[in-house]
């Protein structure tokens, strides 16, 4: 189906906005889903966060190399597949679903948006991109996990005229997996961007809510870096803060549906005063309110990853829009999900404890909410609410 969407803030008319999948979509997913259904079940994903490896190298060298997923976004002519945000958007709700500890989020999304928004002409760019789009390396933009698009420029980490890099970033999605960090800091010129390798810099101890991503602090101490070419750097950050938070929501699109889907399985199988659960209308009630948000959480989701996709004037709303309601569809599903399977919700041993971690980091990544709605106020000309 499509939809008409409202003219953008500069009174121009948008494109109409597709939320359908393709069938090159569906083949897509219906590929990742077998990898992940045969290398990352719950119970191998349970057995790997108690260990000093989150992340799954095996996993991803299939993903990254083998389908090609690390270069969705990267261009045929620099070694990518040429795809879009609306591919890299069903990637995600299938590693949303699974929990996949890999780092497809801080590397083929943030850090290579990033740099596509660099000079891709440059050389020292197109090999990198090139390194990642063939999966041979993972990168990390070092920023904090809860940077949100319009953020100010970080400036935690300076560099010197050599190209030196000293600070510290905080909290850093995917750089315990990462080779290569693109790194934002302030030097001589300015803002800028900087290749670093992961191994001059020092990697703090993860310690986090969701260890199937756990975030860390990682520290420069005249670390050697070379700056990227890009035109504005500060605009190239904001860019690949915006597409990854409206491709974050189809990762929490993916949790939300999980939850649903095994709580509705749960619930048909589970036989309680000689009935089966399911079968009790609460519970049908309770199952069909959250039924209709999932629906409505996976329009949102579509519709920011097709404006970013094709470059919307839109696309900065439809993702904050996206932010601002699928986050709390996606926790509210894996509450619903811990409640509903009773006892057996609550242990360690069962793999919801892990959808309701990563929702809940996942609210907190790229912007909360609360700051979404804000933004989406000033963009839509609404006064903010007063409190």
């Amino acid at each position: 189906m499509t939809a008409p969407t409202a003219s953008s803030a500069t009174g121009a008319a948008s494109a109409p906005v597709n939320l359908l999948y393709t069938d090159v979509e569906d083949d897509l997913r219906a590929a990742v889903r077998s990898v992940l259904a045969h290398r990352c079940p719950p119970a191998a994903v349970l057995g790997r966060i108690e260990s000093a490896e989150p992340y799954d190298p095996g996993l991803w060298r299939v993903l990254a190399a083998e389908l090609g997923l690390a270069g969705l976004l990267v261009p045929e002519k620099l070694g990518g597949q040429g795809a879009s945000a609306r591919e890299a958007a069903v990637v995600l709700e299938e590693l949303g679903a699974a929990v996949a500890p890999t780092p497809f989020l801080g590397s083929a999304v943030l850090a290579t948006s990033a740099l596509l928004r660099c000079d891709t002409q440059e050389a020292g760019v197109a090999a990198l991109l090139g390194r990642l789009a063939a999966g041979t390396a993972a990168a990390a933009l070092a920023v904090p996990l809860s940077m949100a698009p319009g953020d100010p420029f970080p400036g935690g980490v300076r560099a010197d005229a050599d190209g030196r890099l000293t600070g510290t970033a905080t909290s850093v999605a995917d750089a315990f997996a990462a080779d290569v960090l693109v790194v934002p800091a302030v030097g001589p010129e300015g803002p800028g961007l900087y290749e670093v390798a992961a191994s001059a810099a020092v990697i703090g101890r993860f310690g986090a809510l969701d260890l199937t991503r756990p975030p860390v602090d990682v520290r420069f101490e005249a670390a050697a870096g070379r700056r990227l070419a890009a035109a504005d750097p500060v605009a190239a950050l904001d860019s690949a803060l915006l597409t990854g938070a409206g491709l974050l929501a189809s990762e929490q699109l993916g949790v939300a549906q999980w939850c649903l889907d095994e709580t509705v399985r749960y619930l048909g199988e589970r036989r309680q005063f000689g009935r089966v659960v399911g079968s009790f209308q609460a519970l049908k009630h309770r199952l069909a309110d959250l039924w209709l948000e999932v629906v409505s959480a996976r329009a949102a989701a579509r519709a920011a990853a097709d404006a970013v996709a094709g470059g919307s004037p839109d696309a900065a709303v439809a993702v904050r829009v996206a932010q601002a309601y699928v986050s709390g569809v996606a926790v509210r599903a894996a509450e619903e999900a811990v409640q509903l399977h009773g006892g057996i919700g609550m242990t360690w041993e069962h793999p919801l404890h892990l959808y309701l971690k990563r929702a809940k980091a996942d609210a907190i990544a790229l912007g909360t909410p609360g700051r979404h709605r804000a933004a989406l106020a000033g963009l839509v000309d609404l006064a903010p609410a007063q409190v």
